[in-house]
């Protein structure tokens, strides 16, 4: 038993080191740096303390990130749950075609963001392709509202299809036997759905809700390429925050400490949300 110990250990140390350097040591040098002041076109640092904190947390501009943050997550975690489970519903009655509706919706998963995010920028100019179709004038990108709805429009179409993968892998694992039960005990389309369905499709509606929470929180590309965190800092989320603040505004510290709150609140809702996996 010791010598079967002592191989697994053996066997699994390449990977741990691996881990060890790429995921634990940044997230502790994270840490740390977060406590410093300095920028990239200084050698050095200084230690701040919990300053950086303080000064997160007292800025109104933060402050209005996270409001975007919460909206923009809000705004697509719902439809992106929602519609790739009505689709994976309608799905899993066909017989014939279904492998190829299902590459069709899965395409937009694999392709680029920042390829996607050119494409929307270019549909949505004023004098673009879906005002054309229209026949209006929205200015898409240039008002707070529209261009954050832009955003969520191209973050839920790019993650429908992955949702859409999984709701059918977790539809086909429920026997047909309890579908057959409800349907001789009287039970209706809806009833059967919210008494069958759902139960049976608990466990992977709590994946998919976790990852497209994850995806959604780290969404980097389409706010760099669509909007730059305009109009008014309306679209600024809290990765192009970070990034705003270390490569632009060369606040390394300041960056660390707002990410250190983004990693915390990731952290959070995963522990939140994998407790109802138990």
């Amino acid at each position: 038993m010791n010598q079967s110990r002592w191989l697994t250990g053996l066997f699994l140390l390449p990977a741990l080191i691996i881990l060890g350097l790429f995921t634990f040591w940044p997230l502790v040098y994270l840490l740390g740096l977060s406590f410093t002041q300095g920028t990239l076109t200084r050698f050095g640092s200084h230690w701040v303390g919990l300053e950086n904190y303080f000064r997160l947390f007292d800025d109104p501009d933060f402050w209005q990130v996270v409001s975007n943050t919460g909206l923009f997550t809000v705004g697509t975690v719902v439809p992106a749950v929602v519609i790739p489970l009505v689709l994976a519903l309608g799905l899993n009655q066909v017989i014939w075609g279904r492998g190829l509706w299902r590459l069709l919706y899965f395409l937009p998963s694999i392709i680029s963001l920042v390829a996607a995010g050119l494409a929307f920028r270019w549909l949505l100019q004023t004098q673009g392709l879906v005002n054309q179709l229209l026949g209006i004038s929205i200015p898409w990108l240039s008002e707070p509202g529209s261009a954050m709805f832009a955003l969520i429009l191209i973050s839920v179409w790019h993650q429908i299809g992955f949702n859409l993968v999984i709701f059918l892998a977790g539809l086909q694992t429920i026997p047909l036997s309890q579908y057959e039960a409800a349907g001789l005990d009287g039970a209706n389309h809806w009833q059967r759905f919210w008494y069958v369905t759902v139960p049976g499709l608990r466990p992977t509606l709590v994946l998919v809700a976790i990852t497209t929470t994850l995806f959604t929180l780290r969404s980097f590309e389409p706010v760099y390429v669509l909007t730059g965190g305009g109009p008014l800092n309306r679209t600024n989320i809290l990765v192009y925050y970070v990034y705003d603040q270390a490569f632009n505004q060369f606040d390394l510290g300041y960056a660390a400490a707002a990410a250190v709150v983004l990693f915390t609140v990731v952290l959070g809702l995963l522990v939140w949300r994998l407790r109802d996996v138990n």
